[in-house]
């Protein structure tokens, strides 16, 4: 796996560069100490991992992901145990090590991006679990039938790995698809992704609140990035 590492500290990145020498999979093709440098290299380069630190200088490691339109895996590498709740909010962040970092945590690391590798993306010809919509009706494939959904009454939907999951007012639906697969299919009018990980009807929020949206018992947030779209679909007094 191409891989590029960034934190601020000359220390830290030397650190993983030697650990990632001891691992054959992996080729660092450069190494960076603030997220600008680096989003201009992704630019026009493309990587299967990034080393990614959290606490940087104008520009955190979160900050940083969400100007990512397609973010390859990423393993956050930080002294701050605080945010793993957060960073796995992140469908790309496949693992999250705190410094000093020991070889066999690294390896173990690398294990886990190198398997989602192997599951990632398959042919979309073999997933078209989401059939075309009739009217106000979603047909999905599940155990090779398919069901018929109403629409409107799909209030929220969540990326899971290979699946997502359809919530809807009655039932809730586990499909092999991806996120943009449905959203392709769901209306415009009703619904709004405001997350990498979630979809949601927007007819449906209950309450807003910073940075998250209730709807039903589900609190979902909602990326910096999404948010004004968000704000301009809603009927604000």
């Amino acid at each position: 796996m191409n891989c590029i590492i960034i934190d601020d500290e000359a220390t830290a990145r030397m650190i993983i560069t030697q650990l990632c020498s001891r691992a054959p999979s992996l080729n660092v093709l450069e190494e960076f100490p603030n997220a600008m440098q680096a989003i201009k290299y992704l630019n026009q380069n493309e990587v299967d991992l990034i080393f990614l630190d959290i606490h940087m200088p104008d520009f955190t490691g979160f900050d940083f992901i969400e100007t990512l339109k397609n973010p390859p895996k990423i393993v956050l590498t930080t002294s701050d145990p605080n945010f793993a709740i957060q960073a796995f909010e992140y469908d790309c962040i496949v693992d999250y090590l705190v410094k000093p970092i020991t070889q066999e945590r690294f390896l173990k690391a690398i294990d886990k991006a190198e398997a989602k590798q192997e599951t990632a993306i398959k042919p979309e010809s073999k997933s078209q679990n989401v059939e075309t919509t009739s009217g106000n009706d979603l047909y999905v494939n599940i155990d090779r039938r398919l069901i018929k959904i109403d629409i409107p009454s799909i209030y929220l939907v969540e990326a899971k790995g290979d699946y997502i999951q359809v919530k809807t007012e009655d039932k809730n639906y586990t499909v092999h698809s991806t996120l943009k697969k449905i959203e392709e299919k769901l209306p415009d009018s009703l619904f709004l992704k405001v997350h990498r990980s979630y979809i949601i009807n927007i007819k449906k929020i209950i309450d807003i609140e910073d940075n998250s949206v209730l709807i039903k018992k589900d609190v979902i947030p909602v990326s910096r990035s999404n948010r004004p779209e968000l704000m301009k679909r809603l009927n604000l007094l």
